[in-house]
């Protein structure tokens, strides 16, 4: 049997290939040779997900972010019972999500806001807006001018969110204006 002509290409793939296992055994000689038997198996636990607890109810959420409107006292009961509910938001239909703390924030409902936001609830734009927080809102308008013609829960703007605020968020809405928010 004659040798075969060895193509460039085959002759570069067993040269690229020769020279990689010898630089894999100069760069670590000591190194022990793992069988398929050897070759350490990550544990099933360290794959798993991290347990979570159920989903909460919706009719929980609804009434949870019902009470936001305009409930403190609800506000406090339900969130005792489940501290969960804090971030919860509910899809009124077609999108129109909507937190506690939303509800309080276009209600002018300080104390109820100042309430969730104690309890760990995230602060959002409208509820800035409401409670005169104008370096949040400057700041969000300067990252995006778009800002304040973006709808709220309800498609109800920052600037009526700022003036449900009264006195203390006056100022909010005397910026928004001079943006030219409507």
């Amino acid at each position: 049997m004659e040798p075969q002509p060895v193509s460039r290409r085959r002759f570069l793939a067993l040269a690229t290939a020769s020279a990689g296992v010898a630089a894999l055994a100069r760069a670590q000689p000591h190194a022990p040779i793992l069988t398929p038997a050897k070759t350490p198996v990550p544990s099933a636990a360290a794959n798993a997900a991290p347990v979570r607890p159920p989903a909460l109810a919706a009719e929980l959420v609804k009434d949870f972010v019902t009470a936001g409107h305009a409930n403190l006292p609800r506000v406090k009961e339900l969130l005792a019972a489940h501290p969960g509910l804090k971030n919860a938001c509910w899809d009124w239909g077609g999108g129109d999500f909507e937190t506690a703390l939303g509800g309080a924030a276009h209600m002018g409902q300080r104390e109820i806001a100042e309430f969730l936001l104690a309890q760990g609830a995230r602060l959002d734009l409208y509820a800035a807006a409401m409670l005169g927080r104008l370096e949040v809102v400057r700041a969000a308008c300067a990252a995006d001018p778009g800002t304040p013609a973006v709808p709220g829960p309800h498609g109800i703007t920052l600037l009526t969110h700022a003036r449900k605020g009264g006195a203390a968020a006056a100022e909010v809405a005397a910026y928004l204006e001079s943006l030219g928010a409507k």
